[in-house]
This record gives C-alpha cells, sequence and structure tokens, in this order.
C-alpha cells in the first residue's frame, strides 16, 4: 500500500496543475454510452464512469474490458494523465455480467452471520469485477431496515447494528483486499445515511428518528467501514427534518468527514445534482457527481459558476479533487490502470461458485420441521416440486441481477433449485410448475413460493409503484393450498428479499424454509433439505406474524417491546 504522505505529496503536485475545469472534470462520473464529446476524457474532462442498465460494454468479458481500455488510456494521454474510475453495481457478485458467480443478497449473508464467508464473496466480487473491466463497486449496503415495506430490506444485512458491523468490516475488506496490486476494487458504504429507517419504509422519504437513535443504530456501521479503509460511501435519497441528505452539511461534512474521520470520496447517488442543485450538493461535502449524463453542459456551467461567484468556495473543490485523486493513487490506479486479460477465465469459475453455494446453505433459516420431516430421504419413490420459482435462476436471484430490476429468465451459468434437487433425489422427481396437482401418489411436496425480482422503489410496500405486498398472492398461496388438502406432506421453500406475513402458510406446511434471495447456486439448497449439510442459518430480522404489525412507522424490530413477531431475531431450528 502506498504511504499516506506519499499520497499526499503526489495530490498536492496534481492539484497545483489542474485548471478549475479539470477539478470539476475529476467530480464528474458519466456513463459509458452516453453522448458526450469524444475528446472529453483525453482533455482530461471526466473522472469517472459508471455502467447501469442500457447498452452493454460488448459481447463478451474480453470486449468489456476493451471498451474500459480505450476510455482509460485516452485519460491517460491528459495533460495530466490521472486514469478513470470505473463504476458499478455489483452487490451480490458482479451481477450486472452474465455468467459471473451470483452470491446471496446481503439479506441472506446476514442470516449466514458468517464473517469470513462474507469476506471471501466479496473479494471475489472484487476479481471478477476487475475482470470485467471495473475498479470500483457500489457496495456494501449497510442500512438498518426498520421496516420491511421497504423495496431494499434485501440488499441490508440485517436490522441488528452490531450483525452490520461485523458484516460491514468483513466486507470492506474483501473487496478492497489486494486493492492496488489489480484483483481489489474501491468498497463504497451506501447509503449514508438513515435509508432504511425512513418512516412507513419509503425510499427516500421522512427519516424521523431522534439523534440519539441515528447515533446509537445508525451511524455504528460507517464507523466501521471508515476504521476498516473504505475507499468511498455514497449519500442517501432520504431527508432527516426536511433537509435532504445530499445536502446536509451538519451529517456529511461535520459528522462524517470531520467527526467520525473519513477521508475517501464522498460519491452522491443517481443524479442527484438534477433534483437538490450542484452547488448545494457540492458545499454539502459530495465530492464525485454521480452520472451526469443528458446535461453535463448545465452540471459543468452551475458548478463553475457557483465557484466563479463565491457561492461555492474553491477549498471544497481542492477538498473533493484530494479526496477522488488520493484515492486513485492509494488503489495504485496510476501504476495499473488497465484490465488484466489474465482475470477473465476466472468468471464464475467452480472454486467460486463452491463458496457462493456454500453461502446459499448457511443462510438458509428452519422456521417449522413437523414430524422431523427434514432431512428428506434421498430414497423416497418420488417427490413433485411445485411453483415457478423452482426452475427459475432470475426469479431465485432477486434485483439486480442482470438487470437493474432483475429478471424472470434463467441464466448463464446458474443452477436452480429444481435442478439441484433432482442432482440429489434417487427416485423421481416431476415438477408441477403451476400446482396442477395431478401427482397426488408423491410422498412430499417440495412448493417453491415467493416474491418476483424488485429493486430500489419499485419494491416499496405502499410506495410510488406500489406493485408488492408483505404478503403472497393469491396464486401462489394455491400452490401450497392444492398439495396440502391432498394430504401430501409439504416443504415450503420461500423466495423473498425480505421477511413476510405467511403464517398460515407456515402453520399448513409440514417443513418451513426462508431462503432468501439465494443468487445462481441455487443447487445449495437441496444440500441442505437432503441432509448433506444442517442449517446453520439464524434469522436477520425479527419476523412478523400479521399486517397490523405495520399500522406505524415501523415493521416488528426486536429492540422494539410493543410488537411480538411470530419468530424473534436470531430464531432459526436445525433437524
Amino acid at each position: 500500500m502506498i504511504a499516506g504522505q506519499d499520497i499526499k505529496n503526489k495530490v498536492d503536485s496534481l492539484l497545483s496543475q489542474m485548471t478549475l475545469d479539470e477539478k470539476i472534470g475529476q467530480m464528474t462520473q458519466v456513463r459509458h454510452f452516453d453522448e458526450f464529446p469524444e475528446d472529453e476524457i483525453e482533455k482530461g474532462l471526466i473522472g469517472s464512469v459508471i455502467h447501469t442498465q442500457g447498452p452493454l460494454p460488448g459481447k463478451n468479458a474480453d470486449e468489456w474490458q476493451a471498451k474500459f481500455t480505450t476510455l482509460q488510456r485516452q485519460a491517460l494521454s491528459s495533460r495530466l494523465g490521472i486514469p478513470l474510475l470505473f463504476g458499478v453495481d455489483a452487490v451480490h457478485g458482479q451481477n450486472t455480467y452474465e455468467g459471473a458467480t451470483i452470491f446471496p443478497h446481503n439479506i441472506g449473508l446476514g442470516a449466514s452471520g458468517n464473517s469470513e464467508l462474507v469476506e471471501k464473496a466479496a473479494s471475489i466480487t472484487a476479481l471478477e469485477s476487475r475482470a470485467t473491466g471495473f475498479n470500483w463497486v457500489f457496495s456494501p449496503c449497510i442500512a438498518i431496515p426498520y421496516n420491511e415495506k421497504w423495496g431494499r430490506v434485501y440488499e441490508a444485512f440485517s436490522e441488528s447494528t452490531e450483525l452490520t458491523e461485523k458484516l460491514t468490516e468483513a466486507s470492506v475488506k474483501g473487496h478492497q483486499r489486494n486493492l492496488n496490486e489489480g484483483y481489489g476494487v474501491l468498497a463504497t458504504a451506501k447509503h449514508f445515511v438513515g435509508d432504511g429507517s425512513a418512516d412507513f419504509g419509503l425510499e427516500g422519504g421522512e427519516v424521523s428518528l431522534s439523534q440519539e437513535e441515528i447515533v446509537k443504530r445508525l451511524l455504528p456501521p460507517y464507523r466501521t467501514a471508515i476504521e476498516s479503509g473504505v475507499g468511498a460511501i455514497m449519500v442517501s435519497f432520504n431527508t432527516m427534518e426536511g433537509v435532504p441528505m445530499h445536502a446536509n452539511t451538519h451529517m456529511i461534512q461535520e459528522v462524517l468527514k470531520d467527526q467520525m474521520g473519513f477521508e475517501g470520496i464522498m460519491v452522491s447517488d443517481w443524479k442527484a445534482y438534477s433534483r437538490f442543485g450542484e452547488n448545494d450538493i457540492v458545499n454539502a461535502g459530495i465530492d464525485m457527481v454521480m452520472a451526469v449524463d443528458g446535461d453535463l453542459e448545465m452540471f459543468r456551467h452551475g458548478l463553475k459558476s457557483g465557484i466563479e461567484n463565491g457561492s461555492v468556495p474553491i477549498e471544497r473543490i481542492d477538498d473533493a479533487v484530494r479526496r477522488i485523486v488520493g484515492q486513485k493513487i492509494r488503489m495504485g490506479l496510476f501504476e495499473n490502470p488497465l484490465p488484466d486479460s489474465d482475470l477473465i477465465p476466472e468468471i464464475g469459475i467452480q472454486e467460486h461458485r463452491d463458496l457462493a453455494r456454500q453461502a446459499v446453505r448457511e443462510s438458509l433459516v428452519l422456521l417449522k420441521n413437523e414430524g422431523e420431516i427434514l432431512p428428506l430421504n434421498k430414497k423416497l419413490s418420488k417427490i413433485v416440486v411445485v411453483g415457478e420459482h423452482a426452475d427459475n435462476a432470475g426469479l431465485q436471484s432477486g434485483g439486480w441481477t442482470i438487470n437493474w430490476q432483475g429478471t424472470d429468465q434463467n441464466y448463464t451459468g446458474a443452477t436452480t433449485i429444481l435442478q439441484g434437487i433432482r442432482d440429489h433425489a434417487k427416485g423421481d422427481v416431476v415438477y408441477d410448475k403451476e400446482a396442477r396437482g395431478e401427482h397426488i401418489d408423491a410422498d412430499v411436496a417440495i412448493v417453491v413460493i415467493g416474491e418476483t425480482p424488485y429493486a430500489e422503489f419499485f419494491g416499496d410496500i405502499g410506495g410510488e409503484v406500489d406493485a408488492f405486498q408483505l404478503y403472497l398472492p393469491e396464486k401462489q398461496k394455491s400452490y401450497l393450498d392444492i398439495y396440502a388438502k391432498k394430504g401430501i406432506k409439504t416443504v415450503v421453500i420461500l423466495i423473498s428479499g425480505r421477511p413476510l406475513v405467511v403464517t398460515g402458510e407456515i402453520e399448513q406446511s409440514d417443513a418451513f424454509v426462508a431462503a432468501w434471495l439465494p443468487g445462481s447456486e441455487g443447487g445449495g439448497i437441496a444440500e441442505v433439505l437432503f441432509g448433506d449439510y444442517n442449517f446453520k442459518g439464524k434469522l436477520p430480522h425479527s419476523w412478523p406474524a400479521a399486517v397490523e404489525e405495520y399500522h406505524g412507522k415501523y415493521g416488528p424490530n426486536f429492540w422494539d417491546e410493543s410488537i411480538n413477531p411470530l419468530f424473534p431475531f436470531g430464531y432459526g431450528l436445525q433437524y
């Protein structure tokens, strides 16, 4: 790792040579497929490039690397030769690249409670991100969800601050392992602060918690991230006392940077400058402005005018540039700026998938096992597997998988839950996708039900889109009902990004497993169902008994004694 004084000296040297336009350029992030003048990067007027939903960089990893190599060479040919940061939302593996290893979402890793596993998963994510051309990931999410109505519950580890702290440290260290040797990536703790604790679980809503509770429950994971050397922190869209976090100078500058000692890059969320004003967010402490696309000139002109008329101090600009360039130096980007083609064969290799399958096994939480129906005997004569989630890698993986909002299709390299069951069972395995109920001679029905994929506010319950509920759709409920009423033993596998109100389904089933969003290695579920491994997972959230528990701002949490959850935080059976 490059020594701190050496970094400071190099930053000072570069900063003293930079024009105002070049300084603003370092603070500017664009999408790689945006239309901007070809020579913008060569002029040093862009500091970072992001890959998001939209045209892919290429057809395969070679083409992805080639795309980013071309852009990076343009940056290196600029007057000062400052390299670009290439960022991506790799939140459970390099989930934007089809064929990469996709891990369980953070809620599943929270259920595992295994910090060593989380660190290894982050390290693999970093390597596969590097292999596809990236050196910066927008992960981990270290929110503390207060309400399961929030559409991003699955991105966070747990409602427990202590568990989140432990896994935050592991994730940051895993992502940034070998950072300046071309294998690690810059990690980003997000979203600062209060994203999971907005009133009524609304994405970008008002956080009305007391300052005491914010300090006690929400800030500790950020302190842990900073102590672990996190390179970036992303700001949240929520408000506090009516003030948008992006414009909250007290929380960003005074608390996070001054009091907590954060020295890395403060990055905005998506196009925040257009919502809150480029001058206001920069004055509040934002260093890198995400997704300046379509109105690049408006952003530049607005910020430059603010600097020239004194409303944005040049000292604030210099501080932002110091942080950005400092991280680029710290991670060895000046010495090792280009993607390494030797890493491409590492994408989705068996060793990586084996770890992801371990993560699946350890994330599973057994909520019920009546009559000790589990583990299943591999020699059962006939097993019927029910539900579309059983044979669909996209449905089992959730949002932020291949596409922003996920996919309802199988994708390259993934193993479905049904495939895993067929690999383990010695008897007949039949698939009844829509529960036609024709297999009344089955020894057991494995019913796989759950949510369809969503991301961000699209998953909010009662929010702008409002397409989801805290309970299963009637069609999903009927899958279990049909086989249970025929007297067939039923094992339910729930695929969801949050605890759901499934009290009736738990009562109706013989065994019930919370499987969260397992990712590409669905076969790991069968390894536990059939007894190759026992259950290890413990609930990372309190589990609701009824929808009525959500009549207020928050759902059931282990610190709220006014609500009795169906299952408490930390609950989980073994057989």
